[in-house]
């Protein structure tokens, strides 16, 4: 058994023929001021 994978194959990939994307962030961080108003709301529950 060889322990090393084939790369034959990745070695004849041509990367011109991806297709380019454009990636947009759709799970955005909450701001400052959110975290500290759902801080008083736990804190008052």
């Amino acid at each position: 058994m060889c322990d090393k994978p084939d790369l034959s194959e990745a070695e004849k990939f041509d990367k011109k023929k991806l297709k380019k994307t454009n990636t947009e962030e759709k799970n955005t961080l909450p701001s400052k001021e959110t975290i500290e108003q759902e801080k008083e709301c736990v804190k008052s529950s």
